[in-house]
């Protein structure tokens, strides 16, 4: 289980894939802290690390994995968002994030308001539905607060120290986002479609 709370920007050094799935390899400073076998959420999506350096990681993501988020499509140099799991006994400062992207969206628009980056980010309806104002929702990985929602998307706004520590704060229009919907919302109507 994940915070949505990043602890490093890790960048993509090569993305190995064919038929199969594919291989990434990520520098990082959390490369230190993991050993093989260990989970990590990159750019939103629960990874399992099968081979560790000095200074980076691998991870295999496989075809399901690579059809449901960015990851496939990422290229090497690329900034990715980077959260180790959090311990038992640890502080869940942002929100109950799994690891497992439910889909992908699309950085609509963005714009400045004061301090903050609003990003508008257009999403299918099949995830829109679990979407809801000032309810959570993670974006590459970042537990964020939706500000507003549509039938075409939602807004987040981004603090300064989000902008700075994550890739988001470099996000242009166009770019793919990986979005995991709240848990408790595919909960809840999960109850209540069995209840009927």
């Amino acid at each position: 289980m994940f915070t949505g709370l990043i602890e490093d920007l890790g960048e993509l050094s090569v993305l190995e894939s064919n038929e199969l799935g594919a291989r990434l390899t990520i520098r990082s400073v959390l490369a230190a802290q993991l050993s093989e076998g260990d989970s990590v959420a990159v750019n939103g999506v629960c990874l399992t690390a099968t081979g560790i350096g000095v200074e980076s990681f691998s991870a295999d993501a496989m075809n399901e994995t690579l059809s449901r988020s960015s990851l496939g499509t990422a290229e090497p140099g690329s900034s990715l968002n980077l959260e180790l799991p959090v311990r038992a006994n640890g502080h869940l400062g942002g929100h109950i994030v799994q690891g497992h992207i439910d889909g992908v969206g699309t950085i609509a628009t963005t714009r400045e308001d004061g301090i903050a980056l609003v990003l508008t980010v257009s999403a299918a309806p099949e995830l829109l539905r679990y979407v809801a104002e000032k309810g959570s929702i993670a974006v590459d990985g970042v537990s964020l607060t939706v500000a507003r929602v549509d039938d075409a998307g939602f807004d987040v706004w981004l603090i300064p120290e989000t902008t700075q520590r994550t890739n988001l704060g470099a996000a242009e229009p166009g770019r793919t986002v990986n979005l995991e919907v709240d848990i408790l919302a595919k909960y809840v109507e999960r109850l209540l479609s069995t209840t009927k």
